[in-house]
């Protein structure tokens, strides 16, 4: 994956990638920056469908997770190389597998097959990221670190990104939060989200992530959330199969793993899951779902659907 970092390195990024008529999709609140030229505009995100102009040799994603996934359901449709221009932590455009939502963040599916080939960086445009995004996606990125220290597809590359991306993230956020538009410490945080997504690609995804994925398909509601509120419970279970790893993150983190991350979580106001609206009678049909997703599959020990009921009891 090639990554550069500053909206400047743009052009030369789709040049080394050998895009030279790239399709945008992104929001319509990016319109005023200062693309390379483009065959066409996609703004609809999330969406289900994308008609993707026929004379684009690849496509240009400009935004967060919503806008990402578009693009890489995109990509897989039409065989075409995707170049992301990420303005939040989620670290989805290090994969190549994506959910599909409905315009009101409803999961209608998902896949995989994507074709990222580069990725751009830039922290001028996570400066004016309000707090519950910035909090919730962030958060997101450190789910990404724990899982990649104990997930299926853990290594030792995945191990040195996780841990220097825990490591950037919980130093990070509490001083973004405090300070929204200090460049240096959402550098640092960027920086730390980059070494998450990373971690994600090479590792995958486990527990916390297929309970807040569980969660945001069924309600439609933000993700980053949904991880803040799920990777304390998960990271409590997982202690009991594989302490050393969960120790690691802890200490990475700066405290217990668990106490920590709830700390982090309660920055963006990430307290039950009761405050989203989520229906308390439901939660052991959303463990049912959840039990049966990839990532916990993946999980070093995959917890039953009544063990996860009991999770989502504990934060509702």
């Amino acid at each position: 994956m090639i990554v550069r970092w500053g909206l400047a390195e743009l052009p030369a990024a789709l040049t080394e990638v050998g895009i030279a008529r790239p399709f945008v999709i992104a929001s319509d609140r990016w319109r005023g920056l200062a693309l390379p030229q483009h065959v066409g505009w996609w703004s609809e995100v999330p969406s289900e469908h994308v008609a993707v102009a026929p004379e684009a040799d690849g496509i240009l994603a400009v935004g967060g997770g919503s806008a990402i996934d578009t693009a890489k359901h995109a990509s897989a449709e039409t065989g075409l190389p995707l170049v992301h221009v990420p303005t939040t932590y989620s670290g989805a455009e290090w994969t190549t597998f994506y959910g599909i939502r409905s315009t009101d963040r409803r999961m209608q599916g998902g896949g995989g097959g994507a074709h990222p080939v580069a990725l751009v960086y830039d922290v001028d445009l996570t400066l004016d990221l309000p707090s519950g995004e910035t909090a919730g996606t962030a958060m997101n990125a450190l789910a990404h670190c724990a899982e990649a220290l104990y997930a299926r597809g853990r290594s030792a590359q995945g191990d040195e990104q996780a841990l220097a991306g825990a490591s950037l993230i919980a130093t990070a956020l509490p001083h973004v939060i405090a300070s929204p538009r200090d460049r240096d410490t959402r550098l640092d945080l960027l920086r730390g989200a980059a070494h998450a997504g990373h971690a994600l690609g090479l590792a995958g995804l486990a527990l916390a992530h297929a309970m807040a994925q569980a969660l945001g398909g069924i309600y439609g509601v933000p993700h980053g959330a949904m991880n803040a509120l799920c990777l304390p419970p998960a990271l409590a279970y997982n202690r009991d199969y594989v302490p050393n790893e969960v120790a690691r993150f802890g200490e990475a983190i700066g405290g217990d793993a668990v106490e920590r991350t709830r700390e982090l979580a309660s920055l963006g106001g990430f307290e039950r899951l009761r405050d989203f609206g989520i229906p308390r009678e439901e939660l052991p049909e959303v463990a049912t779902a959840t039990a049966m997703r990839g990532g916990n599959q993946a999980n070093p020990h995959p917890a039953s659907p009544a063990e996860i009921a009991v999770m989502f009891e504990s934060i509702w």
